[in-house]
């Protein structure tokens, strides 16, 4: 028996870092469009978000897939609208 502790299931573990490493395919965001106004996106990487300023709304990406779903969406702030 060794002396070392349980640090949980390495195999979720080992999911968590996939996901949050994997990033959006390039090709792919320049093709999208805001599903509300059909303006361009703009691509925030640091947020992992993909931003629609004409619907005010951030769309998520979660594990390089684009969440493009207002649903989902986050509501841009006024500080947010005039970066």
């Amino acid at each position: 028996m060794t002396d070392q502790p349980k640090t949980g299931d390495t195999k979720s573990e080992a999911r968590a870092d996939t996901k949050s490493e994997a990033r959006a395919d390039p090709k792919l965001l320049e093709i999208l469009v805001c599903p509300v106004t059909k303006a361009s996106l703009t691509y925030d990487a640091a947020a992992q978000e993909l931003i629609s300023k004409a619907a005010r709304l951030a769309y998520p990406i979660r594990g390089g897939i684009p969440i493009m779903l207002p649903d989902e969406a986050r509501q841009l702030s006024d500080d947010e609208m005039k970066a």
